[in-house]
């Protein structure tokens, strides 16, 4: 669907499991090693770190956030692991990814009605420049059931749109769909990693 910049899929790990050709699976583990996303280091710094790679943006620029619950956290950046949950019952496109599945894409974010409590918050060396959100990328992060156990997110700030460089194509949105099944994967071994240590 496309209106007003806004592009979204279904995703899905069984119907993308089953509709990946060999090509496409290929495509996905050369992402992998390409971005180092197979390294071992299952952390949010890595896996985002690698991420931004991809994609070609800041790192500040790439969010991770997982499930608990009825509420997402974020992950990373970690400056916003304190900010503050999303209710899933909220109107924020990372809750709305998270109940629909739907990987969305918005070339026009400042444009769409979202809070901005979080792009309030200052990132690393970045400051309070009136870098915000101008083009968005939301995918969910299933695990091997189907479950959405976070969603990922990569975005172009910058002050004004034209300066936020190229827009996202459906591609990119394909893309992470794809990094989002790898994501999804690295943060299951993480999460029993950390079940194991605390036993």
């Amino acid at each position: 669907m496309t209106r007003n910049g806004h592009v979204s899929y279904v995703a899905g790990y069984s119907r993308l499991r089953h509709s990946l050709t060999r090509d496409a699976f290929q495509k996905m583990r050369e992402i992998d090693l390409l971005a180092g996303l197979d390294s071992g280091d299952t952390s949010p710094e890595s896996i985002c770190a690698c991420v931004a790679k991809i994609f070609q943006v800041k790192e500040t620029e790439v969010g991770l956030l997982e499930r608990t619950g009825s509420l997402l956290n974020f992950l990373y950046p970690a400056e916003l692991k304190t900010a503050g949950a999303i209710p899933l019952s909220s109107e924020a496109v990372a809750a709305r990814t998270a109940r629909t599945q739907q990987a969305e894409l918005f070339n026009s974010f400042a444009q769409v009605k979202h809070s901005s409590i979080f792009e309030l918050v200052k990132l690393g060396d970045t400051g309070l420049d009136a870098q915000v959100i101008q083009k968005l990328m939301s995918a969910p992060v299933l695990n091997e059931n189907g479950e959405v156990i976070g969603v990922i997110q990569i975005s172009r700030k910058a002050p004004r749109p034209a300066a936020a460089g190229p827009d996202f194509t459906p591609e990119d949105l394909q893309k992470l769909e794809l990094v989002a099944f790898s994501v999804g994967a690295l943060m299951a071994k993480s999460r029993s990693k950390a079940h194991a240590s605390s036993i």
